[in-house]
């Protein structure tokens, strides 16, 4: 019997496109939840 590979092909991507992509959807997600965070606090203490 023969063994075939049927996952799908790698495909090459540089480290530094893969940061910058991270970031891209990061820093805006970090700022969106601790602006969140910030407004729950002043909720709970007034």
């Amino acid at each position: 019997m023969e063994s075939r590979n049927t996952s799908a092909p790698e495909t090459a991507s540089s480290g530094g496109a893969l940061v910058l992509a991270w970031l891209f959807v990061g820093v805006p997600l970090l700022w969106g939840i601790s602006q969140t965070f910030i407004k729950a606090l002043a909720l709970f203490n007034s």
